[in-house]
């Protein structure tokens, strides 16, 4: 069963933690991982931009001048897309970029995104994390003691105003929940700071 170093929010080394093989012991498989990377950031797509064919743009109903005799090119209408302001040729229209994935794989894919973590040294337990109110300085203050100031996420059990909002106005960090944790957010950060009770809910959650 892998280890893990328990911190306190001063940074110190308070205990050491045996974590579920089967959530945060599995192999690796970045296939399956780049599998969910791609379904996820397609499902955040909103699919709507648009553009107007030559039949949508208005105007250009008249033929510009007469077929011969002008010496200049034949046109039928100003909107085509030969034109300044005429349609566009085979452009975007409105469209699901909406992509599945069996729940098996995304489950699998989250597993190995936890184990590389901890592979990886990157995995920082921590036994609580409180705020009796919203600072962002002192949310700095605390990952500066656990020495995670690159890009972090912050993994929490349950809802907490105070620790969201201290978050928030940092940029290169996000805090989140068990039940929204998933596999692009956990690679797209140098960094996993999970509480004991979160990663106790996660093992609770994902085993199996």
């Amino acid at each position: 069963m892998p280890k893990v170093t328990l911190f306190n929010m001063a940074g110190e080394q308070i205990d050491e933690i045996e974590l579920s093989d089967d959530v945060f012991g599995v192999e690796v498989r970045p296939d399956i991982m780049h599998r969910a990377v791609v379904n996820y950031l397609a499902n955040q797509r909103q699919g709507t931009a648009n553009t107007l064919t030559r039949a949508e743009v208005a105007g250009g109903g008249r033929k510009p001048w007469r077929q011969k005799g002008t010496g200049r090119a034949r046109h039928g209408s100003i909107r085509s897309p030969l034109w300044r302001k005429g349609g566009v040729i085979f452009g975007p229209k409105p469209r699901s970029f909406k992509s599945t994935m069996p729940k098996k794989l995304k489950r699998l894919a989250l597993k190995s995104a936890l184990s590389a973590k901890v592979i990886e040294n990157e995995l920082i337990l921590i036994d609580s994390l409180s705020m009796e109110a919203p600072k962002t300085k002192e949310m700095v203050s605390i990952l500066k003691n656990l020495n995670a100031d690159k890009k972090s996420l912050i993994v929490i059990a349950a809802k907490d105003e105070n620790i969201e909002k201290s978050a928030r106005n940092l940029p290169s960090v996000k805090t989140t929940y068990v039940n929204t944790l998933n596999t692009y957010d956990i690679l797209n950060h140098d960094n996993l700071i999970m509480t004991k009770e979160a990663a106790e809910l996660v093992e609770e959650v994902y085993a199996g």
